[in-house]
């Protein structure tokens, strides 16, 4: 949706997400991969990859094929790390879309070796997180010697994935050790080497000598799973808009199911937001920020609407904060949901317009 009709958008701060990125290389002294999967985490990939590049970046991961396809069509000379698994049928278009992949089992390995084009490629090593990758290092070791002798295939890195880089620093270091076992068994080192997200970033990746890169996601848009902030910056903010308003009396229901009833006259307000737009249901009884000051999510929440208990100073055309001020914090957000900051972020649907500011 490329025009904005309803009073609701998201409003992303890209010269923060720009500090973030700095700040995270700063910290680590390491090359930074941003990831701009699902979205961008729901900033906007195609904007904020074009901010990014205006800035000099020139690596990018991404989740799936489609969305490395949506950044090469704007930029064809631009570096980008498919993470997900592809196919041998995707052979051709990563080929020709010079689109770097991952390979994580030996049978795409095997159709790739009867591939007649170019393919550059990294691999992924299972080190504990049993998602994606191979478990068996001599298979790993293998596929290199192997690799030495095509011509066409370049082995461009190697990866791994840590499962409790927010949680559970023995279980990391368990996958750290089997990924430099690993290492010390190639003949060869890939030009890259990458193995932290976010929270090992800005954790443990200066004790890492043997990576050449790191993979920030969440980090780059000023959040992670740790307490400390590490000095990142806040980059999306979701606003709504009062457009109607009505005066309950006491006893007066409101919303589907009539959950919710005053208890004294009450005044609400109506935002033309629901959980169509990623504002699920489970966000009742939760706050919005008006003016700096929080107001209650009262009643059900509905597809396209929902209700906020408002004072009588508050009137029609009041901008709302949904989640992203100092008010209501997008971890305040996740907490009151019971989940994390990354699904909150995705949950914010195509309906809600993004706009762009602080472009320095």
């Amino acid at each position: 949706m490329s025009k904005r009709y309803r009073k609701t958008w998201v409003e992303v701060n890209l010269g923060h997400i720009y500090d973030n990125y700095t700040q995270i290389k700063d910290i680590c002294q390491k090359e930074v991969i941003p990831v701009i999967k699902a979205n961008a985490y729901g900033h906007g990939a195609v904007e904020v990859a074009d901010y990014l590049i205006e800035k000099g970046i020139r690596c990018f991961a991404v989740s799936l094929l489609e969305e490395a396809l949506e950044i090469r069509e704007k930029h064809p000379d631009v570096d980008i790390l498919v993470m997900g698994v592809i196919s041998a049928d995707d052979l051709t278009v990563v080929s020709k879309q010079k689109i770097t992949f991952t390979v994580s089992q030996k049978s795409l390995y095997d159709a790739m070796k009867s591939f007649n084009g170019p393919l550059k490629c990294h691999i992924k090593v299972d080190t504990g997180m049993h998602r994606l990758g191979f478990i068996n290092p001599h298979d790993v070791v293998a596929l290199f010697d192997d690799a030495h002798d095509e011509s066409h295939i370049v082995l461009e890195g190697i990866y791994t994935h840590f499962a409790t880089s927010d949680s559970d620093r023995f279980y990391l270091e368990q996958q750290v050790q089997k990924f430099k076992d690993l290492l010390d068994n190639l003949k060869i080192k890939p030009k890259m080497v990458h193995v932290s997200n976010t929270s090992a970033t800005l954790k443990y990746e200066k004790q890492f000598i043997f990576t050449t890169h790191v993979r920030v996601g969440i980090g780059l848009f000023g959040l992670s799973l740790e307490k400390e902030s590490y000095g990142l910056k806040n980059t999306f903010k979701l606003n709504s808009t009062i457009v109607e308003e009505k005066t309950l009396q006491p006893g007066d229901k409101l919303g589907y199911s009539i959950t919710y009833e005053a208890k004294e006259k009450e005044k609400i307000g109506v935002l033309p937001i629901g959980y169509a737009d990623g504002i699920i249901r489970k966000n009742q009884n939760g706050f919005v920020s008006i003016n700096n000051t929080p107001y209650p999510i009262v009643g059900r929440i509905c597809m396209d609407q929902m209700f906020v208990k408002i004072p009588d100073d508050v009137t029609i055309d009041e901008t709302v904060t949904i989640m992203g001020d100092d008010i209501v914090t997008i971890d305040d957000v996740a907490e009151r949901l019971d989940t994390i900051t990354y699904e909150v972020l995705c949950q914010i649907t195509y309906r809600v317009p993004r706009t762009y500011t602080n472009r320095k």
